[in-house]
């Protein structure tokens, strides 16, 4: 960052305070997780200089030639490693994608249903307070206060009632594996849509760990970081671009979905593509095909059980007793901190997580009663089952002693082990 240090030391100092932050402490969030050099180079080059509004061959403005190359090896490269007929890789982000796919097949007011946003949802499956519950109108299905896990048959029979033109399916919180095909059947019956968000899970449907919703889906979107490991920004996959369905709606036979979503991205919600963001989008996607990848998905999976495993046997209690997938939520009804004061008391010690409502939860979003924690940053740094041992000890050492300075201080030699045995960036 040389030209940067002269420009401007200020911001200097404090991208580098953040790079010392994320080496010298425990990502745990989720949804967060480590790019490769190269996708940060692709991010910090000229293609940051280019207006390129519309699509490869059918641009706004001149000057788009290796523009549009690198945008159709984008897409060509989505198409292939998820299987699918048609990709947009033109997304800012997540909510965006999912805004998008709302444009193109719902009219305001049409009836949508999707998992709450306090059991296990995204704002934009239909949170009243979000653009999909304020011009849409939006049901929400939840998991079963019993077991905590989604009941198939009563979202089946929430649809029935309801009669939603679009069923999401996808959460942002939910430890466990979702069931797509059952989602189709559901969808089928009512005559829906279905569009699958995979943002959280993505890494894990490529590397095989979770079920794909690419045989089921209408439309897929995703987010290109969080366990895929790319940049920011989304993707929205279209696995037969004919629908699928009749639609009962508008009474036409045949529809192309993929003509829908890219015009909902521009001229419908988008102007100009980020180009540096393509590029970097493109460059995650290669490494996403190397057989390596998969073992790095094998081995968020492994890492989340251990995980689980350590809390759990240091008498933590876990929402659905467990996870299938890269994230799990700690239920801290059991101790005396709330999720908000937890998430602070680990901060200081150097993990982070998130605070998190639990399924049920009686206390408020800002200081629900559980923590939320994932595995895919960590497992980009090379951590092993017996280090997220480890790392369980110390988080339930800390909860249940939040007082004892002497287990902070032990917390902070064992954080600093662990980081200085799995480096992060070392040729920064």
């Amino acid at each position: 960052m040389q030209q940067l240090t002269i420009q401007d030391p200020d911001i200097t100092k404090l991208i580098g305070a953040e790079l010392n932050r994320q080496r010298q402490g425990l990502e745990m969030i989720p949804s967060e997780n480590f790019t490769s050099l190269a996708v940060m180079e692709a991010l910090g080059s000229v293609l940051t200089n280019k207006y390129s509004e519309g699509y490869p061959g059918k641009r706004y403005y001149g000057g788009n030639e290796f523009i549009d190359q690198i945008e159709e090896l984008c897409r060509t490269r989505a198409k292939k490693l998820f299987g699918v007929e048609h990709a947009n890789v033109q997304p800012y982000s997540g909510s965006p994608a999912n805004q998008a796919v709302y444009f193109a097949l719902l009219e305001p007011g049409d009836m949508v249903l999707g998992m709450a946003l306090a059991q296990g949802g995204h704002l934009t499956h239909g949170y009243k307070l979000n653009f999909s519950g304020r011009f849409y109108r939006s049901v929400s299905y939840g998991v079963e206060k019993e077991n905590e896990r989604l009941d198939y048959d009563v979202v089946r029979e929430i649809a029935k009632k309801e009669k939603p033109k679009l069923i999401v399916c996808g959460a942002t919180a939910y430890p466990r594996v979702i069931d797509f095909a059952a989602f189709r059947s559901i969808a089928d019956e009512v005559g829906a849509y279905l569009l699958a968000d995979i943002s959280h899970i993505t890494g894990l449907v490529l590397s095989g760990d979770h079920q794909s919703p690419v045989p089921y889906a209408d439309i897929v979107t995703t987010t290109t970081h969080k366990t895929l490991r790319g940049p920011r920004g989304a993707m929205i996959l279209v696995p037969h671009s004919a629908d699928r369905l009749h639609d009962r709606y508008h009474q036409s036979t045949k529809r192309d979905l993929a003509g829908l979503v890219d015009a909902a991205i521009i001229p419908g919600l988008q102007g100009g593509p980020h180009n540096h963001q393509t590029a970097a989008i493109g460059v995650s996607l290669k490494e996403a095909a190397e057989p390596s990848f998969a073992d790095y998905g094998h081995q968020i999976v492994k890492n989340a059980k251990a995980l689980a495993e350590s809390l759990t046997e240091a008498g933590l209690t876990l929402v659905t007793g467990g996870t299938d997938n890269h994230l799990l939520l700690v239920n801290l009804g059991n101790t005396k901190l709330s999720g908000k004061v937890a998430e602070t008391l680990l901060d200081e010690v150097g993990i982070t997580v998130n605070k998190n409502m639990i399924p049920f939860d009686p206390r408020k979003p800002m200081d629900p009663s559980g923590i939320r924690l994932g595995t895919p940053a960590l497992t980009t740094r090379g951590f092993t089952e017996d280090d997220m041992r480890i790392v369980g000890k110390t988080i339930a050492a800390m909860l249940q002693c939040p007082d004892d300075e002497s287990v902070k201080a032990e917390a902070r030699k064992t954080i600093r082990s662990l980081t200085e045995a799995h480096p992060l960036y070392p040729e920064l």
